[in-house]
């Protein structure tokens, strides 16, 4: 786990279709100085409007994460911030055409790729991190999500939708740069073909496709020709997704997350939660000063 702040070498540049406008999009990331935190400009709009990536700018998860600020917003930013957190980089502005991000495969990993392409550079200023000392939970509905204390950040995920392919899936996972990338990146969002159907006759899903999500028809077989990228791939992009909706703290954490069936909404919820229990977690630089005690998680 990385212990300085870290930004891009130098600027990357994809573009790639809207999830929801259908309509192609298109985005440059370029490194940025110490604190910024990572930050969305939107291009597209005269004065370039400014939003922080930050979960008090969040304003709709029905269907995806976005942010928002003096009515300018980003949708479908989690993907994007999964691959910022997977690969610990704390630093960076983003500019993009239009108000969502471009979908790419459905994964993290061709952002993932990008950063990795370009390389990543050490500043000089120590990360701070959200070291929990106490259990913080919520839980609504039969679903939950927590975090609790533990010496290096972990999530444990548990899925369990109503279908044979769906059911029942749990995975435990340290989240570090080299395990993010080769676990989790690749795993696809997902969902059903009659779903997508109804999305888009209603004008949402208008760019949504086999060529970036496992869409599953009514017979329960995969209409992907290349099948899944992992056995359990529902649950490992379910993880992806809690990373970048957990990203939108500002800072990394150091504690176990423990989710069962959770999404965007009861994540945000989390985030919320986290932020009025102070006595539950203190901010420290890690590992190298203030170390604290805690127990394993």
């Amino acid at each position: 786990m990385r212990t300085m702040q870290h930004t891009l070498s130098n600027s990357v540049h994809c573009s790639g279709i809207g999830l929801h406008s259908g309509k192609m999009v298109s985005l440059t990331i370029h490194p940025a100085p110490v604190n910024h935190g990572i930050k969305f400009a939107r291009v597209d709009i005269s004065h370039r409007p400014v939003i922080h990536a930050h979960f008090r700018q969040v304003i709709d998860t029905s269907l995806a994460t976005t942010i928002s600020s003096d009515g300018v917003i980003i949708s479908t930013i989690e993907h994007l911030m999964a691959a910022f957190t997977g690969m610990e980089i704390d630093n960076a502005l983003v500019e993009v055409d239009s108000f969502e991000i471009p979908i790419m495969d459905g994964s993290a990993e061709p952002f993932t790729r990008l950063f990795k392409n370009v390389g990543f550079r050490a500043q000089e200023s120590k990360r701070c991190f959200f070291v929990i000392r106490e259990p913080i939970e919520v839980a609504e509905d039969g679903k939950s999500v927590g975090i609790f204390p533990c010496d290096s950040f972990k999530i444990t995920y548990t899925i369990d939708f109503p279908h044979p392919m769906l059911k029942e899936q749990t995975l435990t996972i340290s989240v570090e740069n080299e395990i993010f990338e080769q676990e989790i990146s690749r795993a696809r969002t997902f969902g059903f073909a009659q779903q997508v159907d109804f999305l888009k006759k209603n004008g949402f899903a208008l760019g949504g496709s086999l060529d970036n999500a496992i869409v599953i028809d009514q017979s329960n077989n995969i209409l992907n020709k290349d099948g899944l990228r992992y056995s359990d791939e529902f649950v490992r992009h379910k993880i992806l997704d809690f990373l970048g909706d957990l990203s939108l703290l500002g800072m990394p954490i150091i504690g176990h997350v423990i989710a069962n069936k959770s999404g965007h909404t009861l994540n945000h919820a989390l985030l919320e939660k986290v932020i009025t229990q102070t006595r539950c977690w203190q901010t420290s630089t890690w590992p190298e000063e203030d170390k604290v005690s805690m127990a394993a998680g």
